[in-house]
């Protein structure tokens, strides 16, 4: 599903170079459900951002679905991320003057069925009696099953989660992932971003990032 080949990326301080990631290499099986882990600093966010296709390599190769990515203009890398990509994110991006079900239509806005769909979605992750709740009006764990419903709207390849339970307290994050494993049992691949040990060990495999490289 995913293959990263040699990929670099250095941002720039003035003249100075500050590599994020330092020439990593990894392929993930469509199915799999992993985490990305590591200390502040280690590339964690800046890897989730190359495999979101909101930022591109400074050089190396990334292969997601058989589509060279890192080769497509900037529209064709919309056109992807919308038909391809889902994104759960730590402060859920909700639009707080929406309702639940009009949140997760959004993406859906060219198509007839979003209202059906919308209602699906926000019922298999356990907010189908929230639909007509603005997000002021629901708690944090409920919130974050509305953006993943949203994130789930046009049926992407690759669910991508950045700290999805950090701003969770205990038993909403334990919720969260309990939805997670029961969509990754359906197929769903699922790359996920945590600080958090006993989140990231929910996952089928941890990939651990320390000053850029992948060390385990």
């Amino acid at each position: 599903m995913i293959e990263l080949t040699g990929v670099k990326k250095i941002y720039y301080m003035g003249k100075i170079e500050v590599p994020a990631l330092r020439g990593v290499d990894l392929n993930i099986k469509s199915g799999e459900f992993v985490a990305i882990m590591g200390p502040s600093g280690s590339g964690k966010s800046t890897m989730l951002n190359m495999l979101g296709l909101l930022d591109s390599p400074t050089s190396g190769k990334i292969v997601i679905d058989g589509v060279d990515v890192s080769s497509l203009d900037e529209n064709r890398r919309a056109d992807f991320r919308l038909r391809k990509l889902g994104f759960v994110f730590q402060f859920f991006s909700l639009l707080m003057e929406l309702k639940a079900v009009e949140n997760v239509e959004l993406p859906m806005i060219m198509d007839d069925r979003k209202f059906d769909r919308a209602a699906v979605l926000l019922e298999l992750v356990g907010m189908g009696d929230r639909i007509e709740h603005y997000p002021s009006e629901l708690s944090g764990g409920q919130q974050q099953r509305v953006a993943i419903a949203r994130a789930l709207a046009n049926e992407p390849a690759i669910l991508l989660a950045d700290e999805p339970t950090a701003n969770l307290d205990t038993e909403s994050s334990n919720q969260i992932i309990d939805l997670f494993r029961e969509l990754n049992d359906k197929g769903q691949t699922i790359i996920m971003v945590t600080h958090e040990p006993d989140i990231g060990a929910r996952a089928d495999r941890i990939i651990r990032l320390k000053d850029g490289s992948i060390v385990a």
